[in-house]
């Protein structure tokens, strides 16, 4: 079927194909600039609310202080999942998140997104301390990394290309009005799909960010007891 089949359309430099869902992809970052700049242009008040919006959702699924260094990753991660889940609704277009490469991008995104930040919040040594403490857990860990890059990649490939099936096949089988309110189900869908991945990435962001407050106790009483020995050597060398 044409929905699953994903073709050469054309050939870059004469050695580099180019398929459909490259193309696509192009395509939809092509309207979101697009969309971004008339929005700007006619209604910049709709482009603060959408900012909003999305912030927003970021900030239910985090517990943390800032919101601002995660909110380009995950709001772009959020308006690219949305407006490729919804371009098949445009005839003769389809879903790039229809292709498991795609999918498969934006899960890789997210996971070294989540290490990443956790190595800027917590320092390199620290958090790979963290993640691998105790030291027989670190291959569990690793196998938990690849289980959730697994999952992020299959969740949202299955649910949008099912979706895009299911419209397709009910169009060739009755291609009036039935078709047009599974349309809507799947657009709804992939408004959902959309939201569902951007709360998992953000979740996954907060838990590598999280500082262990017992830890951070202990450190300042730590900090304190040297600060107390620098102060008694120090007052010791000037009774001396």
């Amino acid at each position: 079927m044409d929905v699953i089949e994903h073709n050469i359309v054309f050939t870059l430099f004469g050695i580099l194909p180019i398929r459909d869902t490259v193309l696509f992809t192009w395509i939809t970052m092509g309207i979101i600039i697009l969309t971004v700049l008339i929005l700007k242009l006619l209604n910049p008040n709709l482009l603060e609310y959408i900012l909003e919006m999305v912030i927003s959702i970021v900030d239910d699924a985090m517990d943390v202080d800032d919101l601002h260094p995660y909110i380009p990753v995950l709001g772009s991660l959020m308006i690219f999942t949305l407006f490729a889940n919804l371009i098949s609704i445009i005839p003769g277009m389809k879903s790039p998140t229809a292709d498991i490469n795609t999918t498969l991008g934006l899960a890789l995104i997210v996971v070294l997104s989540v290490h990443i930040y956790g190595m800027i919040k917590k320092g390199v040594w620290q958090y790979l301390k963290e993640f691998s403490s105790p030291i027989f857990m670190f291959p569990v860990e690793l196998i938990g990394q690849f289980s959730r890059t697994l999952s992020l990649t299959m969740r949202l490939f299955g649910n949008v290309l099912s979706g895009d099936l299911i419209v397709a096949i009910i169009f060739s089988i009755v291609p009036y009005f039935v078709p047009i309110a599974m349309t809507a189900i799947s657009m709804i869908s992939s408004v959902l799909q959309a939201y569902v991945l951007t709360t998992l990435a953000a979740l996954f962001i907060s838990s590598a960010v999280e500082i262990n407050e017992e830890d951070l106790k202990i450190k300042a009483e730590n900090a304190e007891k040297k600060r107390l020995r620098k102060l008694s050597k120090t007052s010791e060398k000037g009774t001396n």
